[in-house]
């Protein structure tokens, strides 16, 4: 559906009201009725832009709390170019989760519309695809530089930080407590700049 500027803007306050309600309230007691008051809008209006009901809007909410993981990250996340960059980016994701918490909206809605859906996986794997694309980059770029070994296989070494990340993540949302979230990070930064490249030893004096 091809929407005008204003329908757009409308659409966009929808899915971030409705991102407010589920921190506030939990993805199981939201309702149209509590989005609608919360963004202005009418039941007519709603359902114009999310006709499916309350099922498409999660799936919005998804698309839109992914893109904010990413974007939160920026501008460390695509300029992980030296170690001072990568301790940054460690820093910037510990402080958005810091604050985040245990109210995750895209958990929320990806949980409520099933992991199984196909929707819902695209939605993550399109996210992890893009984090794990960018960390790689970063260590090709390293790799470049001779700051990490090119024996380590980048997108392996990018996948297995992620999955880190992720692990902690879940923890945090469970227990509250960033302390494995940090680990995750703190050790795998270690792991890639103990990684070096090997330096081909001085010709010996004639």
């Amino acid at each position: 559906m091809r929407l005008t500027r204003k329908g757009a803007a409308t659409k966009q306050r929808i899915i971030e009201g409705a991102a407010e309600e589920i921190r506030q309230q939990g993805v199981f007691s939201l309702r149209l009725e509590d989005v609608m008051g919360r963004t202005a809008t009418s039941k007519s209006q709603l359902f114009h832009y999310f006709p499916n009901g309350k099922d498409e809007l999660l799936l919005a909410v998804a698309r839109h709390e992914a893109a904010r993981v990413i974007d939160d990250q920026q501008p460390e996340l695509g300029s992980l170019t030296h170690w001072n960059a990568w301790w940054q980016w460690r820093d910037k994701v510990v402080a958005r989760y810091r604050a985040q918490g245990s109210d995750c909206p895209l958990h929320a809605a990806v949980s409520q519309l099933g992991t199984a859906t196909a929707a819902a996986q695209a939605v993550a794997r399109e996210l992890l695809q893009h984090w794990q694309a960018q960390l790689a980059a970063g260590i090709r770029h390293m790799q470049d530089t001779g700051e990490i070994s090119r024996e380590l296989e980048a997108d392996r070494e990018a996948a297995a930080l992620l999955a880190g990340v992720q692990g902690g993540v879940m923890i945090l949302m469970a227990t509250g407590s960033l302390e494995h979230l940090e680990a995750a990070l703190d050790q795998g930064i270690a792991h890639l700049r103990g990684a070096r490249a090997a330096v081909a030893p001085s010709a010996a004096p004639a």
